[in-house]
């Protein structure tokens, strides 16, 4: 027999920029839901820290309460809708409202990927469903693909642009000519990036939804903490000109892939800037937008591109999600729950095949290409192309390897900086895309 058949009851934990727009669609296409989901969508509480707090949309009268945890305690919470944000209360208020029997629907990524198995487990005991579509990209729908369409194939990598304000900053950056401060300011004055931009621009944010998106692609348990971290305050506008000069361009870029380990396939998991070929299709993401470019075995390579953040745009995947956990609730059934089952170990950053792009600034003597060339050669590094820039006290080189475990690379640009030909290292970066 469906559960509530007059209708579903919905709890609303937030009302800010995308609790709000959540609370308004709810309202404004109720009858559309009611459709959809095949009963009436009733939204009967929003928890909020603050009465009193600006809203961008009117919340109907009587359903503001500061009692959050009141609020999922009910006994007539159908399910509950957390866009809260952070580690807590959000995870008390999640594990609460599975254990009182509702269904949650969740954008909280910087908790799935610290403590995601503690609610998939509650989950899995209340016998209840826990969607989080909106944790990744925004509107963009990553994860249905991933956990139900891709469900036949064997994935092989994910590849994405999955923060807007650092994408934004990037591509001021090559279209422009401006460094990094100045492109970060303008995104501050247009609202793409919050005053401490620290979780975006070092890459935190990142790291969150490629630990979500590996978890999700490999059947393993992947954290926030697998994930090798680098930001974008240190790329210089001079690093965005070498890209340009050799066709490409830098993106933040979250990589999640399988690679040979001693005993079968690891998970490697990384978030840094990173050159990509012109031609690659994630080199054409403009400004804030958001896309993630998915390789599997059968299904070969697919792009999943649009606006990654914003309160519209994230609301649209929590309504999507909500749809289909209503939907669930009606027919007494749950949707697929955590899928760990190849529990496959995390490669360390050290052991993870890539490639480097290193400026140096040397000597202009004869000998100086040899000597440079022997510091890669004593390393295992093969060398892919090099040109020099200048003469004198100008003179540059421009290495770019093959592909080589990051570790030896590393050790390659620590023997430069301390040869005496060196005068500085004055860029390294990861290349990504084209031939290894």
């Amino acid at each position: 027999m469906n559960e509530r058949a007059k209708s579903l009851r919905v709890a609303v934990l937030g009302c800010g920029a995308v609790g709000s727009q959540v609370v308004r669609l709810l309202t404004e296409q109720s009858d559309d839901l009611a459709a959809r989901v095949g009963a009436p969508v009733e939204l009967v509480g929003v928890g909020v820290r603050r009465l009193d707090a600006p809203r961008d949309v009117e919340v109907p009268d009587g359903l503001l309460t500061t009692d959050v945890l009141g609020l999922v305690a009910r006994d007539d919470v159908d399910l509950v809708v957390e866009v809260i944000g952070g580690i807590e209360p959000a995870r008390s208020l999640i594990l609460a409202a599975l254990d009182n029997g509702a269904s949650v629907v969740t954008a909280n990524k910087a908790l799935l990927a610290e403590d995601g198995p503690t609610l998939f487990e509650a989950a899995e005991k209340a016998e209840r469903d826990l969607y989080y579509e909106a944790a990744v990209a925004g509107a963009i729908p990553i994860l249905r693909p991933l956990r139900e369409s891709l469900a036949g194939d064997k994935v092989t990598r994910v590849l994405g642009i999955v923060n807007g304000t650092t994408n934004f900053i990037l591509d001021k950056m090559d279209t422009s000519g401006a460094g990094f401060s100045e492109a970060l300011e303008e995104a501050q004055e247009l609202g793409y990036a919050e005053a401490d931009p620290t979780a975006d621009v070092e890459g935190f944010d990142a790291a969150a939804k490629a630990a979500i998106l590996a978890s999700l692609a490999f059947h393993s348990r992947v954290t926030a903490a697998d994930v090798y971290r680098e930001g974008i305050s240190d790329v210089t506008a001079a690093d965005v000109a070498s890209a340009r000069d050799m066709g490409a361009v830098v993106k933040l870029l979250a990589i999640c892939e399988l690679r040979p380990g001693p005993h079968g396939d690891q998970v490697a998991a990384r978030v840094h800037p990173a050159m990509i070929p012109r031609s690659h299709p994630l080199a054409s993401v403009r400004e804030a937008f958001n896309a993630v470019f998915v390789e599997s075995e059968a299904a070969g390579q697919l792009m999943f591109y649009g606006p990654g953040a914003g309160g519209a745009p994230t609301a649209s995947a929590v309504l999507g999600d909500l749809v289909t956990v209503a939907r669930n609730r009606l027919a007494g059934t749950r949707g697929v729950g955590e899928s760990a089952y190849a529990d496959r170990a995390v490669q360390p950053m050290g052991e993870t095949r890539t490639r480097y792009h290193v400026a140096i600034d040397v000597d202009d003597r004869a000998g100086v290409l040899a000597a440079v060339a022997n510091a890669f050669a004593d390393h295992d590094v093969s060398i892919q192309t090099v040109r020099q820039e200048g003469r004198g006290a100008d003179a540059q080189l421009v290495v770019v390897s093959h592909a080589a475990p990051d570790a030896a690379l590393a050790a390659t640009v620590e023997q430069l900086r301390n040869m005496d030909i060196v005068r500085e290292v004055t860029s390294v970066m990861r290349v990504e895309g084209g031939d290894e």
